[in-house]
């Protein structure tokens, strides 16, 4: 069984997390496959709409620890990456995208969010963005459109704290349209975008490039400076630090760590 499961049905392409015994951590195969899925998509005039899910039960856990540790391992880490390819596939997809998120949405589990155009979350969703406590930066955008989107305060809340967040916290970040009793939410997610797919694909394709606007450059160039300084940072002594203390599920100790200057 494939941990990454495509499905194309009357003009809607479903992408499917399904590493079920992992809670969907993610590993660099599986961001291969969102990655060449999305592409797909975007190629083929028979495919309307994407919707992207965990299924009922765990959107992600983010990234998979073992494969996270094999990555800081690397010496330059810093060029493209199936996890970066798979972010700009998504946000460059010219088809609509929506994400259906019932359990765990963590890390890019929650930023991958930011470049869907409708997102809907299970009352049992939890997210979170952790990366300062990872020893790392925001990626995919967040640092800028979180704060576009909800405002300073709150993201200085989401991203610096990196504490766990209920749906309705998410919506009023702007990260999700609605939320929903846990059981309806598939059918709920799997209509809207179906709904999509049999609109009139110019004018819908129209009509998501005006509403991204001209800040396109602008969030390139951010998210470009965001995984690099991430990719620093990975290969760093406090990600070190974070990823040894969770497999030897102890809390991490950074006060030997200096502020930068």
């Amino acid at each position: 069984m494939s941990e990454i499961e495509v499905t194309d049905d009357a003009g809607l392409r479903t992408i499917l997390l399904n590493r079920p015994d992992k809670k969907n951590a993610l590993t660099r195969a599986m961001y291969a496959g969102m990655r060449d899925a999305m592409r797909e998509a975007a190629a083929a005039p028979s495919v309307r709409a994407v919707l992207i899910t965990g299924g009922a039960e765990c959107f992600t856990s983010g990234n998979d620890v073992n494969d996270f540790r094999t990555r800081s391992a690397t010496p330059d880490d810093s060029g493209p990456t199936p996890a970066r390819d798979f972010l700009f596939a998504l946000r460059d997809c010219p088809k609509p995208v929506v994400a259906a998120v019932a359990g765990y949405a963590i890390g890019i589990g929650t930023t991958l969010l930011l470049h869907c155009d409708l997102v809907y979350a299970a009352e049992n969703a939890v997210f979170r963005m952790p990366f300062v406590d990872l020893g790392l930066c925001p990626e995919g955008g967040s640092s800028l459109l979180v704060p576009q989107r909800g405002g300073q305060l709150l993201a200085n809340e989401l991203l610096m704290l990196g504490e766990a967040f209920a749906p309705a916290t998410a919506l009023r970040a702007g990260i999700v349209n609605a939320v929903l009793p846990t059981g309806e939410l598939l059918a709920t997610a799997e209509g809207v975008a179906r709904k999509l797919a049999a609109k009139p694909p110019v004018a819908m394709a129209a009509t998501k490039r005006l509403l991204r606007g001209t800040g396109a450059e602008t969030l390139t160039a951010h998210m470009t400076e965001e995984f690099a300084k991430f990719s620093e940072l990975l290969r760093g002594p406090e990600a070190a630090e974070a990823v040894a203390a969770f497999q030897e599920k102890r809390k991490p100790d950074f006060s030997r760590f200096l502020a930068a200057e």
